[in-house]
């Protein structure tokens, strides 16, 4: 597969770890695609290779085999010094903890973030995005488990980046927030047409994508798109 031909390539990708005289393979041969814009949900149990690729698109861990490229780029030939790059620049991450800098306001964590970017967007008018102008002056203490995700996705925002990496984004969130966080993602990525990669072990949540991948034991068993994707307020699990 040319990593040329889509937005996101993983091809023949593998990742081994070495667990006393076992060699265990998260990612074995992994191979999928996705188009720029897309709303890709990822999917598959506990320990199947979900975050494994995730980690490895994001430029956090290095595969041992095949060929990693986003937007023409070959992530998976960077050196350290180039992937250090390519995860301040290119790639937002958000994750089921929020990892908010607990002595900084709202606004200032995103201000933090979009210091280190070349083309970062204006921090206030983010958290105005995520619907949280009225709270850019509180701390993380001061806010809901809801509120912090939703700073932790305009963080993430703010760097402008070609890429939001979605790791069990609603998994500390009850049912409603959790909801409301994955409409912000999808409104997100309409309104902006930024891809957004969502992993999940929630197979409910692949109604709302454009793109499904179905990940177990170490490979992308499928890779689907969806003509219709549901709107995540008419989805119940």
């Amino acid at each position: 597969m040319d990593g040329r031909d889509h937005f996101v390539v993983f091809d023949g990708v593998c990742k081994y770890y070495q667990m006393g005289e076992t060699r265990i393979a998260a990612a074995d041969h992994i191979t999928f695609h996705i188009d720029e814009g897309e709303f890709c949900v990822i999917v598959g149990p506990s320990g199947a290779g979900k975050t494994t690729v995730l980690n490895m698109l994001g430029g956090m861990d290095v595969c041992d085999e095949g060929h990693i490229w986003l937007d023409g780029a070959e992530i998976s030939a960077m050196n350290q010094r180039q992937l250090t790059g390519y995860r301040r620049h290119d790639v937002g991450f958000v994750f089921q903890f929020y990892n908010l800098v607990q002595n900084l306001t709202a606004l200032e964590n995103v201000e933090l973030a979009s210091e280190i970017c070349r083309d970062p967007l204006p921090a206030a008018e983010t958290l105005e995005h995520v619907g949280l102008g009225q709270r850019m002056a509180n701390f993380p203490a001061q806010l809901s488990g809801g509120e912090q995700q939703r700073v932790s996705i305009a963080r993430a925002l703010a760097k402008n980046p070609k890429i939001l990496l979605c790791d069990e984004p609603t998994g500390a969130l009850d049912y409603n927030t959790g909801k409301q966080v994955l409409k912000l993602l999808q409104d997100t990525c309409r309104n902006t047409r930024r891809t957004v990669i969502v992993i999940t072990h929630n197979s409910a949540l692949t109604a709302m994508a454009d793109r499904v991948i179905r990940i177990k034991s170490g490979q992308a068993v499928s890779n689907e798109t969806n003509p219709n994707p549901t709107p995540v307020e008419q989805i119940e699990w």
